[in-house]
């Protein structure tokens, strides 16, 4: 029986996308929380990840659009979630940091006893796409808040972080060719990473000289990156190359 799975292939393309939306969750975050109303902002950034969330769980099958959008919706939502818990609540981003990793193992624990598996190979019922939309969340509030803490706590600046992000990034990709390392713990391990991966090298070109970027400006940066989503994502509706392979 063919089954309808609701997410890309992993390429090239994916990591590439997954990426640019990092980078632009954090930029657009910054630039809405620092343009209006804080408040009104969170609330925006929430009705736009539950509209886009309704969306991706509506439709029968992957629409590189529809779901992509979800996903920068998540980064959008994921960095002000892990913002108001620093700036707002004033809690430190290490315990942040450790809060959403023991969240994030809870998800993983109650996937794994409910369906047996972890593999994004095998999303095509809505339980699991639940349990994938509620780890997705979960990776890029945890990936905000501990690229923050790299970059503020632990004083390595939004370049030093990035630089450092991108050698952990490589990391299970060459112990999965190298040493073979599970497929799956490799894939989750480079997703979270994306996160602070993206956000580093984005805050780092749209921040202030005067604190540590290069001073392009958040909103300029969102609107570039929006651009190359969308190329991306053009491109990859007219060549299916994201949802070719092998089915589940």
């Amino acid at each position: 029986m063919h089954v309808l799975k609701k997410v890309p292939e992993i390429t090239v393309y994916f990591w590439i996308i997954k990426l640019l939306t990092t980078a632009m969750g954090e930029t657009t975050s910054d630039y809405m929380v620092n343009h209006i109303d804080p408040v009104i902002a969170v609330a925006i950034g929430g009705l736009g990840l539950l509209a886009a969330l309704v969306l991706q769980l509506v439709v029968r099958r992957y629409v590189p659009s529809i779901y992509w959008l979800a996903v920068v919706m998540v980064a959008i939502f994921g960095t002000m979630a892990a913002d108001v818990l620093h700036i707002g609540l004033g809690i430190p981003y290490l315990v942040s940091t450790v809060f959403f990793a023991a969240a994030l193992a809870v998800i993983f624990g109650v996937w794994y006893a409910s369906e047996k598996t972890l593999s994004i190979h095998s999303i095509y019922t809505l339980r699991r796409e639940l349990f994938y939309w509620a780890t997705i969340i979960t990776t890029f509030a945890l990936g905000t808040a501990l690229g923050d803490m790299t970059a503020s706590t632990l004083g390595l600046g939004y370049l030093s972080s990035g630089m450092l992000f991108a050698v952990l990034f490589a990391l299970p990709a060459l112990a999965y060719w190298l040493l073979g390392l599970n497929e799956i713990l490799a894939f989750w391990f480079a997703y979270i990473v994306t996160r602070p991966l993206g956000a580093s090298f984005a805050d780092w070109m749209g921040k202030p000289k005067s604190a540590g970027g290069v001073g392009i400006g958040t909103g300029t940066v969102s609107l570039v990156l929006a651009i190359l989503i969308v190329g991306f994502i053009v491109y990859l509706t007219i060549s299916h190359k994201d949802s070719k392979g092998k089915q589940p």
